[in-house]
């Protein structure tokens, strides 16, 4: 039992450390003072259910135009308790079709006895907590343990990206740069948990940062070859205001969402390699290293097939109604190939391909040398 106790503390007593300092550092980093951008004095966002539609929008094919009158009870806020009488549009970005019992989301601005309220949206929250924890409850009953360990990676690289690298960024720290620390360190945490103090972990870990970083400088080269870069995004019209009230290098964040967005792919093959790798070297331990590095090879490239289209499809996907629009309005070819849309979109792609691709040999060559690294020891 003392056995098993020491070595579960020395196993996991680097994690601990590691989790105290980032969530000391989150909370410290919750008290950013933030430059207003809008008044909202008085707006709050509430929650309500409806329970009765006064005046309906339906037309009799099926659409709706106007807005409704509906009766919302409101289930928070300083209204809550009270039934309140509030139109609903019917606008495709804000607004809900509400019908009796629907739960909503309210926009209220309160001034003493006046209440200015409208339904926002339906309220989706519930909804999406549920999905998430469906998905985490399918990887942990599929995958067991080590899937358990897999979702406490994804949780700590969403709450890392959210309560660390925003404010740091706000603050302004160099978004690109600070997205390659964000990335190592999720890493670093997500690899160790999975693989634990092994050199399998270390070899992920580098080769994941490595293939990250790669696709990073694909990026910058292609964004300098082409012209292209944060400030040709669709929204820079709103960004901009950032950089106008707080400084922040608003176009290096197209080449951070990048990093991050390739993150997970160059992960799943970094690990698959280097686990691929110690396993074929546990059943042959005398395996030399030429031998390894060309198993590690074929390893790689047989994911390389299929991994390396994730990410082109992923942003092909995003890019789907733009590309119909394109289709639709029978633009020539020459102005799509040079939209900054479809530049930008191509670049992720193959940015991030890259990155998959060239973290293989990275990994493999890791791999070869820290495995056998050990074992020439020995034999001298």
């Amino acid at each position: 039992m003392k056995t098993k106790l020491k070595t579960f503390t020395r196993r996991w007593w680097l994690m601990v450390v590691v989790l105290v300092l980032t969530t000391i550092l989150a909370v410290a980093l919750q008290n950013v003072k933030k430059t207003e951008l809008i008044n909202r004095t008085g707006q709050t966002f509430e929650k309500g259910v409806v329970v009765n539609v006064l005046r309906d929008n339906l037309q009799p094919d099926g659409t709706r135009v106007g807005d409704q009158l509906v009766e919302v009870e409101m289930t928070s806020g300083v209204r809550k308790g009270q039934t309140i009488q509030m139109t609903s549009s019917s606008g495709y970005l804000f607004g809900a079709a509400c019908t009796e019992g629907l739960h909503v989301i309210v926009m209220q601005s309160v001034a003493g006895e006046t209440t200015v309220s409208s339904v926002y949206s339906q309220d989706r929250g519930g909804i999406l907590i549920l999905f998430a924890v469906l998905y985490l409850a399918a990887l942990v009953i599929i995958g067991g343990w080590q899937g358990l360990k897999g979702a406490l990676g994804l949780a700590f690289t969403f709450l890392a990206i959210i309560f660390l690298y925003l404010p740091l960024v706000y603050l302004g720290w160099p978004p690109l740069w600070t997205s390659v620390l964000i990335c190592a360190v999720t890493t670093a945490v997500t690899m160790y948990l999975i693989g634990g103090p092994t050199l399998k972990t270390v070899v992920a870990s580098a080769g994941t940062v490595a293939g990250v970083v790669i696709a990073g400088l694909m990026a910058a080269i292609f964004g300098w070859a082409t012209g292209i870069s944060g400030w040709n995004v669709s929204d820079i019209e709103t960004l901009i205001t950032l950089w106008n009230t707080n400084g922040i290098n608003v176009g290096d964040l197209l080449f951070a969402g990048l990093l991050i967005s390739s993150l997970g792919a160059v992960m799943d093959v970094a690990m698959s390699v280097a686990s691929s790798m110690g396993e074929v070297l546990a059943q042959n331990p005398a395996m030399h290293r030429t031998a390894l590095f060309a198993s590690g090879m074929r390893i790689g490239r047989d994911m390389m097939g299929t991994d390396s289209n994730t990410l082109i499809l992923a942003f092909a996907g995003g890019s789907v109604s733009m590309l119909l629009l394109d289709y639709a309005y029978d633009l020539p070819i020459l102005q799509i190939l040079n939209s900054n849309n479809i530049g930008i979109s191509v670049m992720q792609g193959l940015a991030g391909s890259f990155g998959v691709v060239l973290a293989v040999p990275v990994t493999v060559v890791l791999a070869t040398f820290l495995y056998t690294a050990g074992r020439h020891k020995q034999a001298a």
